[in-house]
């Protein structure tokens, strides 16, 4: 397999992997303290991510409430005054593209700066035998260099609270074989979920406090608003106008909107007491989302999926289009990062998540060239930075929902073209995304010398992953259309 990386050496050389990172460790102090030189201090970092919340379920991403002209409110008002503020103090990107339209390898893409599918991750990581049934590997390789164990190679306290969704099974290696010092699910308690965001930021808070003194790097992933929601009375008490009106019902928006605004709350706590610490000019904070909002078409998420929202999108969460993979991102870090600033021109991939923090703390990031993620440290600090690789995607299931939503199997991002396709021909879909970010004006009939090149590129990129079985309804959208009957 040329791709690069060859996982079956990694896999049976996990000793000679954490030898050399031990090497590479040693070789990046002196990067790193050159670093701390020039600047005082290496930074902080926070990355806090929401699980399912779609593109437009921020008021600074475009969500706003509207009264019919019947007199009846439309969406509703959602509050999430703290992220506004995060909005005002930092900024918004708006071409920030996850690497899966789920959760485990979107997160395993973030972890690692590659491609989730080069590693055996091609769908939510769950028992062993649904695992082999999709052909998908039980957890992330311990032996594959990720960011937290860089970082705490280089002198960095680090920590993961929440949702980790990235080793299952009886035996899986534990987060703290990847490099996390603190490591805590948040769950606890028979209200363990209900509750999970706030013990999330009592965590962090707890974990910031602990380690003023040396450079820390800190994971908040949030289980909410992924399904089941069962927000407290208080959690939707803001929410009580949009209730259905009919026998005491509660309202999806109700429901969502009380677990979004809680979330909210908790990302004001951090961000206040990182205010209050006087750690906010050295901390970057970023907060996103793992993949876009679920379909209200699945029953158990019937209950809220009518509010969520993938803004001006087409697609939803397993869906290649830019519903289920584009997602927000916001920055603050006080003093470096431009207050108020929209860009919208950095195309930003959740494989640069590690290169860039990367750079920005001074430490050497792994295996050079082969990194799938690139640095896009000048963009964080106001200068717009051209993407110089491909962003790619593979989904081997069907998309369930909405028969727009039903995206092709494969994808790829280069420049201002994003290609959708099956393997088989099938389906060829280009789109210039800048002019048409919802996907709806199909350029493939009149850019074909495009379409050549970048299916090329994509078909390469597949061959290179590994092998596995592929869901019959995988990359189709057909409609049981009404037929004569024989």
């Amino acid at each position: 397999m040329d791709n690069g990386i060859d996982y079956t050496v990694m896999r049976e050389n996990s000793v000679r992997r954490r030898d050399w990172l031990r090497c590479a460790a040693g070789a990046a102090v002196a990067g790193f303290e050159r670093g701390l030189a020039a600047s005082g201090r290496r930074p902080n970092f926070v990355f806090l991510l929401a699980d399912d919340m779609g593109w437009g379920d921020l008021p600074s991403y475009g969500h706003a409430s509207t009264r019919a002209h019947g007199g009846w409110i439309e969406r509703g008002e959602l509050k999430m005054p703290h992220l506004d503020r995060m909005a005002r103090e930092g900024t918004r990107f708006t071409q920030f593209y996850v690497a899966s339209a789920v959760c485990s390898p979107s997160r395993a893409g973030i972890m690692t700066g590659c491609f989730p599918s080069r590693l055996g991750i091609h769908d939510y990581l769950a028992t062993p035998e649904l695992n082999r049934k999709r052909g998908v590997v039980d957890s992330l390789d311990p032996a594959t260099p990720t960011l937290t164990r860089l970082l705490q190679g280089n002198g960095y306290a680090t920590a993961h609270f929440g949702k980790w969704h990235l080793s299952s099974g009886p035996g899986a290696p534990k987060p703290e074989q990847y490099g996390i010092d603190r490591y805590d699910a948040c769950l606890r308690g028979p209200d363990g979920r209900v509750r999970s965001s706030q013990r999330i930021a009592d965590e962090i808070i707890s974990f910031v406090e602990a380690n003023r003194e040396r450079p820390w790097y800190v994971n908040g992933w949030f289980y909410d608003p992924h399904s089941p929601l069962h927000p407290t009375e208080e959690m939707m008490e803001p929410y009580r106008e949009l209730a259905t009106g009919w026998g005491g019902q509660k309202g999806a928006m109700q429901v969502y909107y009380g677990v979004l605004t809680n979330l909210d709350r908790q990302v004001g706590r951090i961000l206040a007491k990182l205010d209050e610490l006087g750690m906010s000019e050295n901390t970057v904070v970023i907060f996103s989302s793992d993949n876009g909002p679920e379909s209200a078409l699945i029953p158990f998420t019937s209950h809220y999926g009518a509010a969520s929202s993938a803004g001006p999108f087409r697609g939803l969460k397993r869906s290649l289009y830019e519903g289920g993979i584009r997602t927000p991102f916001l920055v603050r870090w006080k003093g470096r990062t431009p207050a108020g600033k929209v860009d919208n021109q950095t195309v930003i991939g959740g494989v640069d998540v590690l290169p860039t923090v990367c750079k920005l703390a001074g430490v050497e990031a792994p295996l050079g060239k082969v990194l799938d993620g690139e640095d896009v440290s000048q963009a964080l600090t106001g200068r717009a930075h051209a993407r110089t690789k491909a962003l790619l995607w593979e989904n081997r299931y069907p998309v369930y929902g909405h028969v727009l939503d039903m995206s092709p199997m494969l994808a790829i991002r280069e420049g201002g073209w994003k290609l959708l396709l099956n393997p088989d021909g099938s389906r060829r879909e280009l789109y210039e995304i800048p002019k048409d970010p919802s996907e709806m004006d199909n350029r493939a009939g009149r850019e074909p010398g495009v379409v050549r090149r970048l299916e090329k590129t994509a078909l390469a990129w597949q061959a290179t992953l590994p092998k596995g079985p592929v869901d019959p309804g995988a990359g189709k959208n057909s409609y049981p259309w009404p037929r004569d009957v024989p």
